[in-house]
């Protein structure tokens, strides 16, 4: 694939990070496919960063198309939706990806459905105004956003409208899109990117608006020239920039893209509050446009289903709820030597043991490896070669902090800042004695006091 020239303008690039294989080109000339409308769904009600939701109705109502399943209260949280029109049925305990269990509520579809074409248009379709948002106030673009439970459908799932929410302490100038996904194998943003990039420029604007930012970028990876090119048609007579940033894992994190876009560096342990920038993903801000103009909840979301163990790698525009074997079996099903299934992307993600597992709103990618690519290392001694920390894009030093907690000593995996990782697998991927080092660091994170 052929790349596009940086910007003369600041670096385009970060410290450190890694470049493992792309293979992106199995996914990224796939147009994105609507995946036809399933007889049930299940919807978890945790499905983002903060408090769950509880369910909205008793089994057996009859419920629209966007209707609540699952409604809160809380701030840091976002409600749940239904993709389909039908019946709710008793709530039921589903198993995420990441081990976690929660509640879900399951509908099955009765009546007509909203697909195929018709769903496209629905959710994309359309004119996306450039011109005259600024009749919405913040207020309103922060409301229209919770009440559609738009989170940040990068992968991290934070509830969006406490993004938009204005601090007069930490004043905003930036608003920085990310539209790297650096992640192997992932194409969902890139497609989105190239084909409904009208409603995402007109996200952006209101976006811009609700936070009070006077700049709007849009980051790329230079390996990405047809979004690139989409984007910057799309953008042309509006104040937002299209930024080609260099092609590097992890150049999606918050951390990494604000000084490769900005030349501000975020300090460990802060958020990119501090440097008076918001960081939202393309599908997120697609999301904020249909939420403010059309009054409509977010119920699907862009998956890649993608890897050399998939017999027809596709981008598929999905239902939230529907399983992972329905996506799975839309793209073709696996291949003869398919070996193991990563709900998200390779770096980050999480082996699959499940097929039966709903996707969520931050299911970006489903990616299924063959034997061959998965490297069976027998775990040795750590070295002391360094090479984790050469590769850490956070300047921590990832060795010490998984071994402290191995040996379930806290006290110094918090003084090595264990929980500013942000879990990316870079030191894992360099690491040569195959130590464990991100699994050994999540299982701190979630096992360790709170005090």
């Amino acid at each position: 694939m052929s790349a596009i020239e940086l910007p003369s303008k600041g670096t385009g690039s970060f410290p450190r990070g890694i470049h493992p294989p792309e293979a992106k080109e199995l996914s990224s000339t796939a147009k994105i496919e609507v995946l036809p409308s399933p007889k049930e769904v299940k919807l978890p009600l945790l499905q983002h960063t903060g408090a769950p939701c509880k369910a909205a109705d008793k089994p057996r109502t009859l419920i629209e198309i966007g209707a609540i399943v699952g409604k809160t209260e809380a701030f840091i949280s976002a409600p749940v939706h239904s993709p389909i029109a039908g019946k709710t049925a008793k709530a039921c305990s589903v198993t995420l990806p990441n081990g976690r269990h929660v509640a879900a509520v399951p509908v099955k579809a009765e009546g007509e459905q909203l697909e195929g074409q018709a769903l496209w248009d629905d959710i994309f379709g359309g004119a996306w105004p450039t011109e005259g948002l600024e009749r919405y106030t913040p207020d309103e673009i922060r409301q229209a956003t919770r009440d559609a439970g738009i989170v940040g459908l990068g992968g991290a799932a934070f509830p969006t409208h406490v993004k938009l929410a204005r601090n007069p302490d930490k004043p905003i100038d930036t608003l920085l899109i990310n539209g790297c996904e650096c992640e192997p194998y992932l194409n969902a943003d890139n497609r989105l990117m190239i084909e409904a990039p009208e409603a995402m420029i007109t996200g952006i604007l209101l976006a811009g608006h609700a936070i009070g930012a006077q700049r709007m970028i849009i980051g790329i990876e230079n390996n990405k020239p047809e979004a690139i090119a989409a984007a910057q048609r799309a953008a042309e007579g509006t104040p937002i920039e299209v930024q080609p940033v260099k092609t590097k894992y992890p150049m999606g994190g918050e951390k990494q893209l604000i000084p490769a876009a900005l030349g501000r560096i975020v300090p460990t342990g802060g958020l990119p509050l501090d440097v008076g920038v918001v960081v939202m993903n393309v599908g997120t801000v697609t999301a904020v446009a249909r939420a403010v103009l059309r009054g409509k909840a977010l119920t699907h979301r862009v998956v890649s289903v993608t890897g050399r163990g998939i017999k027809t790698p596709r981008n598929i525009l999905a239902p939230i709820g529907a399983t992972y074997q329905a996506l799975i079996d839309h793209a073709g099903g696996f291949t003869e030597d398919a070996a193991r299934v990563i709900a998200g992307g390779p770096m980050m993600g999480f082996a699959l043991g499940d097929l039966t597992t709903p996707i969520t709103k931050g299911t970006s990618g489903i990616v299924v490896l063959t034997h061959s690519e998965l490297r069976e290392r027998e775990e040795t001694s750590c070295v002391r070669c360094g090479r984790c920390v050469d590769a850490c894009p956070l300047h921590l030093v990832p060795t010490r902090i998984a071994l402290a907690t191995r040996a379930r000593h806290w006290d110094l995996a918090k003084r090595y800042h264990m929980m500013a990782c942000m879990e990316c697998g870079c030191c894992a991927y360099a690491c040569p004695a195959g130590i464990p080092l991100v699994q050994l660091i999540r299982t701190g994170k979630a096992t360790a006091p709170r005090n």
